[in-house]
């Protein structure tokens, strides 16, 4: 979360989605932990965090709408999401035991591979293999690569045949 401080010229509107991005999984994570409802969350994130400097970790401004969706979406397409995961991953690692923020990671990118159909499955992918990098080694963010390419795999049949 710190690092090079980027200018509003420096931040093309893809670096605002990516950053919308890891601004919903956080906020998701904090959810899970806090019990908050989405209209708390989404509104402590607009006004607090997002373009802000907290605790000396500088958030990036992101595209406020995209933050939204991501959230607001995951949360109301739970109930279809975690089934999807729980059948691309490992028999023996159901999703109950996967980490809060993993969760989150792979929640919002199955929840863009459902709904955001105006994005190639490939950028999902990689945007939250990115995320997921941020917050995690080797293992965690091969997870999601396979989580996600399984998914997208049955969900955009169409995007992954050959030409």
């Amino acid at each position: 979360m710190s690092g090079k401080e980027l200018t509003d010229q420096e931040i093309r509107p893809a670096n605002k989605r990516g950053s919308a991005r890891l601004s919903a999984v956080q906020a998701l994570y904090q959810m899970d932990l806090s019990g908050a409802s989405v209209k708390e969350i989404i509104s402590e994130y607009e006004i607090m965090r997002i373009g802000q400097e907290v605790d000396g970790n500088t958030y990036l401004d992101a595209d406020l709408g995209w933050f939204r969706g991501i959230v607001s979406g995951v949360v109301d397409l739970q109930k279809e999401l975690d089934p999807k995961i729980n059948d691309a991953l490992p028999a023996d690692w159901p999703l109950s035991r996967i980490d809060i923020l993993l969760r989150s990671v792979m929640r919002s990118g199955v929840f863009e591979l459902m709904k955001r159909k105006d994005v190639p499955a490939k950028v999902v992918i990689n945007e939250y293999l990115d995320v997921a990098n941020a917050f995690f080694e080797e293992d965690e963010p091969r997870l999601v690569n396979g989580v996600l390419n399984r998914i997208a795999r049955e969900l955009r049949e169409d995007e992954f045949q050959a030409k």
